[in-house]
This record gives C-alpha cells, sequence and structure tokens, in this order.
C-alpha cells in the first residue's frame, strides 16, 4: 500500500499523525506500536482516545515515517484495523522520543 505525502526539500522534518480505527484498543496496540517505532529514527506518541479509536504521532524523516507506516500496517496489528486516517504536516519539535501517552 502507498502512502500520498507532502513534498519534501531535502533532509525537512515532518510529522504525521494516524488515527485507527477498529478493533484497537485492548489489544496490545499501543504497546506493539511503541515496539515498532523502536526500529526508526522518529519520536512521537501513541495513545487511546475516548472514542476507542488509537492515535499516533510521529516526526523524523518522510522515509523514516513512511517505514513506520509500513510496519504498523504489516504486523499482527493488520487484523484489528478497520480504517486508518492518516495526516501529514511539518514537524514540531516537541518530543524528545517515542512513548505511549496516557
Amino acid at each position: 500500500m502507498g502512502y500520498i505525502t507532502g513534498m519534501v526539500s531535502g533532509r525537512s522534518m515532518k510529522r504525521l499523525r494516524v488515527l485507527y480505527s477498529g478493533h484497537v484498543q485492548g489489544v496490545g496496540f499501543r504497546y506493539t506500536v511503541c515496539h515498532i517505532a523502536a526500529n526508526y529514527n522518529v519520536t512521537g506518541m501513541v495513545r487511546n482516545l475516548w472514542n476507542g479509536d488509537v492515535e499516533m504521532i510521529a516526526e523524523g524523516s518522510e522515509a523514516e515515517l513512511i517505514s513506520l507506516l509500513s510496519g504498523v500496517k504489516s504486523s499482527p496489528l493488520r487484523r484489528h484495523i478497520a480504517d486508518e486516517k492518516v495526516n501529514w504536516s511539518e514537524a514540531r519539535g516537541e518530543f524528545d522520543k517515542f512513548g505511549i501517552s496516557y
């Protein structure tokens, strides 16, 4: 699956926000996303939302973020994901690591 991305020049840092819906809470989703993110040079967070979705925000190079998206999509989590809404923007630099937010 390909991902539509914004224009990137050089080594620009990007911000990725993904909303995952489906049976994504109570299945180790956040823990698994953190484990996957550890393989990439990204910072950010993943958290449960009140409506049953899971939100992931990550910052890094476009290539690393695309790899992270692919890593989540190709993991065992894929069977729990009914939909993902992807939004790209410029990085804000607010994270120093990737972790679970409560």
